[in-house]
Formats: structure tokens, C-alpha cells, sequence
């Protein structure tokens, strides 16, 4: 057994991968190719930001995982994950950026050797990091395999957090309301944003003197004004003017576990308009949290938001949350459950959920968030312990 320092016991790996194969077994899934890297991570404990090149962790019937990744990660995987030397597959750099060899045809080789290719292999069609290239060589490579989609097979077994789980997403709560203490301390007219930007990522690095920081898989987004009806714009190098409201949607992360929380500031003196929502909103906060019970469905919750937001009259389309815990950029869901009307999904304890119900007009925008843990008994448990309102200064 190799020296490893890990994030999680190995019980608790060898518990995470009997319930993937739990789920493969029901899927009919004789070999599991997981490309995404919070999946790998998960499975294996797997840590680098070696994603933009093709890497994958394969999982089979028996024995440990497989990682496999570019040959000069290789060590990287010898420094992060439990598995024997033997289940590290590499591939030569020669594979990297090239229009003559692609390292998923170089995987089907090794599947076939290892006597992985008689049965289903399953993949996640439906994933940043896995291209239609590496999709169309893994195929050729396995004329006689049939390759099925296997998205979310993973991810779904990642719902329930462990006690070890909560305790890094907890430590990244702490982390996440120092960063908004620290913006409403320093924002104010004529401050840069790029320059609130660097003491909101000095925050989330440095942590407490308990614990250290990570990179959020999100980038901080900050819209003002009109921008703010937007809800996925980053910074300039601006500054803040008076008259005008920014939403925070920010995250703390530690140990790659994410916990987004989102408030929003207004510098003057905000519109009636804009202050009957809020009021609104944190109705419709409330009613969801008390509606995010083990047993109730994740549409209960969504329901329960928006039609409290219904009777003063705002309609609000799509989803108002999702899942959360390990993830990698460019995105810190899980990408099962949704906060919607039509998702039915079971909320079970140990879940957790950015219950996320931005409000975006035609000129400006609101965003007061919390994560949250599915509890045992009761309503559900925000992470973090920070004010929930639209803050008001000068």
C-alpha cells in the first residue's frame, strides 16, 4: 500500500466506488469511463489541473479504479490517489494537441489489453471534458464494444455528503463569509473592481488561521447597474459609481468543495422597486428553506419559492437551484437534481444545495442565495452564517 496523504479514508473510497458499481450494475455497465475531473476526484482522489488534456478514471467489476491521464501527470496521480502504481495508465505526450493520434484511441488499446472491451462501456456523453473527438476515437478504437452514455452515472452517487464532506464544506462556509465581509468593508464609489476582485480572491485563498483556501470552480461574478439583469458577468477594471446595485455571486472552497453564497450591495439609495423585492425575496428564501425537508421533492421547494414570489406579483422562469460538493471549473454543480416545478427527485440527508433564486430585470438585478444541508429531521441547515438582505451603503 502506497504513502499517500488523502483527503478521505480509504473505506471511505472503497465505499464510494461499491456504490458506483451498485449504479453500473443497474445500468447494465460492465466498465465506467469517468472523465470529469470532480468524478475522478471523487473516486480516486485524484487532484490537478491537468483537465485540459484528455484524462479519465476507469472503473470495472473488480479490483481498484484505473486512472489514466498524460504520461507527465502521471505523478501527480502517484501523489493523490490511493490505487496501486499498477492502476496508472499513461499516455505518451506525443497524444497532446495532435492531428495525428488522439489519446482516447490510445485508452480503447488499453482496454482491449486489459480485457475491458467484451462488455458495455459507458461514458459521460454529456460533459465539459469529454469532446466529440475523444467520443469518436474511443468508438474506433472499440469496433466490437458497445459504448453507451453513461452521464451522471457518477455524479448521482455523490449526492449524500459524508461527515468528512461536510466538514470541508463547512470550513469553505467560514471562508465565503469572511470574503463577503471583506466586500462590504472595501466596496465603495470609485473603488476598481478588478481591484475588490484582488482582495476577494486574497480572502478565499488565505482562509482562517485554522485552514487554507482553494480555487472556487466559479469566478467571482460582480454586475452592476444595468449589467446586473445579467446573470453571468464578471468584472472590468471599472469603477463602482453611487446609484447603482451589485449582486456578489461568489463561492468559499476547501479541499475542491465548493459554498457559492450570493448577496448584493447598493451604493445611495436604493429604488422602492428594488426594496419591495428584496422583501419579497426573503419571504420566498425562508419558505423554500422550510420546505427543503427530507422527503419533500426538490419541485416542493422551487413551489414553495415561487409562488410566494407569485402573490406580489414577480414571475420568475427556470430553475432557483442545485447541488453542491466537490467540483472542478468551469462549474461548482453537480448537474443531478434541479430546484425546479417539474423535478420530483427524493431530498434525502446529507444533501446539500445552492438554493439560488436570482432576480434579474430589465436594468438591475438581486441575488440573496444560501447553501444548504438537506437535515435529517426539520428544515434545511444554511452552511453559512452570514446576513441575508441587499446592503445599503454610501
Amino acid at each position: 500500500m502506497r504513502d499517500v496523504e488523502l483527503d478521505f479514508s480509504r473505506e471511505e473510497y472503497a465505499a464510494r466506488l461499491a456504490k458506483v458499481r451498485a449504479a453500473m450494475d443497474a445500468a447494465g455497465v460492465e466498465v465506467m469511463v469517468a472523465a470529469d475531473p470532480s468524478n475522478m476526484a471523487w473516486l480516486t482522489g485524484y487532484d490537478g489541473w491537468s483537465f485540459y488534456t484528455p484524462q479519465a478514471v476507469v472503473v470495472s467489476h473488480d479490483g481498484e479504479p484505473w486512472w489514466w491521464g498524460r504520461r507527465m501527470d502521471a505523478n501527480g496521480a502517484r501523489r493523490t490517489v490511493y490505487m496501486d502504481e499498477s492502476r496508472i495508465l499513461d499516455y505518451s505526450d506525443d497524444h497532446v494537441m495532435s492531428i495525428e493520434r488522439h489519446a482516447f484511441a490510445q485508452l480503447g488499446g488499453l482496454l482491449v489489453d486489459l480485457g475491458l472491451s467484451s462488455g458495455r462501456v459507458g461514458v459521460e456523453l454529456d460533459n465539459y471534458y469529454y469532446s466529440a473527438a475523444a467520443h469518436q476515437n474511443l468508438v474506433a478504437a472499440l469496433p466490437d464494444t458497445e459504448v453507451v452514455d453513461a452521464t451522471g452515472l457518477v455524479n448521482w452517487q455523490r449526492g449524500v455528503k459524508s461527515e468528512q464532506e461536510l466538514v470541508y464544506m463547512r470550513r469553505a462556509a467560514r471562508i465565503v463569509e469572511l470574503m463577503h465581509e471583506r466586500i462590504r468593508e472595501l466596496v465603495e464609489p470609485g473603488m476598481r473592481k478588478c481591484d475588490l476582485v484582488g482582495e476577494i480572491y486574497r480572502t478565499a485563498m488565505s482562509g482562517t488561521e485554522e485552514f487554507g483556501g482553494d480555487y472556487a470552480a466559479f469566478v467571482p461574478m460582480l454586475p452592476t447597474g444595468a449589467d446586473a439583469s445579467a446573470p453571468h458577468l464578471t468584472w472590468d477594471d471599472k469603477p463602482f459609481e453611487r446609484g447603482a446595485g451589485t449582486f456578489f455571486e461568489i463561492a468559499g472552497a476547501h479541499r475542491r468543495y465548493q459554498l457559492p453564497l450570493c448577496r448584493s450591495v447598493y451604493l445611495g439609495t436604493p429604488p422602492p422597486e428594488m426594496l419591495e423585492v428584496e422583501k419579497a425575496l426573503l419571504d420566498a428564501l425562508e419558505n423554500g428553506l422550510d420546505a427543503a425537508r427530507a422527503g419533500n421533492r426538490a419541485c416542493d421547494v422551487a413551489n414553495a419559492l415561487y409562488g410566494t414570489l407569485e402573490k406580489v406579483g414577480i414571475h420568475k422562469e427556470g430553475r432557483c437551484g442545485y447541488p453542491i460538493g466537490l467540483s472542478y471549473p468551469p462549474d461548482w454543480g453537480e448537474r443531478t437534481i434541479s430546484f425546479r416545478p417539474t423535478d420530483e427527485s427524493i431530498l434525502k440527508p446529507g444533501m446539500t444545495f445552492h438554493f439560488m433564486p436570482g432576480i434579474w430585470m430589465d436594468d438591475w438585478g438581486l441575488e440573496i442565495t444560501e447553501s444548504l444541508l438537506i437535515r435529517d429531521e426539520g428544515p434545511a441547515e444554511p452552511l453559512a452564517n452570514y446576513p441575508r438582505g441587499l446592503f445599503v451603503k454610501d
